[in-house]
């Protein structure tokens, strides 16, 4: 979706504040982790959930009754070892490099969020460039991004396969009915997310998944 009009069209609204968006380079889709089984909405109810500063997820945890924490990324696997925190989200690759699943009794394959990157230039260096060098960089950019992503889906499937080999969490593969009420619970952010986000691009985005499971 990054790739298409509607990950184009975001890159586009970077222009009025002075950047370029170049390309979007993924991290990967997240999973859910805690010390108990998270299969439907109410097993989140009271737990603390460590989240990255954001407005978006903080609302996603307080839907499901659980209470978000913002937390540097340096001091989770101590705060999930510790008991500061019952569970958190993340990619299998930076959930196995970072070694959460190791103070994670459960980790369930919600696929629920993506973290990506984007790479974007100051517009006035950008336009400045001779159109042949700007070309020339556009060309790598492509082909970076490319080799990047591969890297990214293949540190992901390796990472779960490292993570379910090590038994130290087991792994929750969610049946249709638990994500159809999974995806129910997180219904009311669309419309309180509309102000801050753009309600047509949250209906453009709801659209173009239409139909996807997870």
């Amino acid at each position: 979706m990054t790739d298409g009009p509607i990950g184009k069209a975001m890159l586009k609204k970077l222009e009025s504040k002075g950047m370029v968006g170049l390309a979007y380079w993924d991290n990967g889709f997240k999973e859910m982790s805690a010390n108990k089984p998270l299969r439907m909405p109410e097993d989140y109810k009271g737990l603390k959930f460590r989240i990255q500063s954001s407005k978006v997820l903080e609302a996603q945890f307080r839907a499901l009754g659980a209470i978000p924490q913002v937390m540097a990324f340096s001091e989770v696997y101590q705060a999930l070892q510790t008991g500061v925190v019952d569970g958190q989200e993340n990619t299998p690759s930076n959930m196995f490099t970072q070694k959460f699943h190791e103070v994670q009794k459960y980790t369930t394959l919600t696929n629920h969020g993506y973290i990506g990157y984007v790479v974007v230039v100051n517009k006035k260096f950008w336009d400045d460039l001779p159109a042949d060098v700007r070309g020339q960089l556009e060309k790598a950019m492509a082909e970076a991004t490319v080799y990047s992503n591969e890297i990214s889906e293949k540190e992901n499937v390796e990472s779960l396969d490292d993570i379910k080999k090590s038994g130290k969490t087991e792994l929750i593969t969610p049946t249709a009915a638990e994500s159809a009420a999974m995806r129910k619970a997180m219904e009311p952010l669309y419309q309180e997310m509309g102000s801050r986000v753009g309600k047509q691009l949250i209906d453009d985005v709801v659209k173009a998944t239409s139909g996807v499971t997870n």
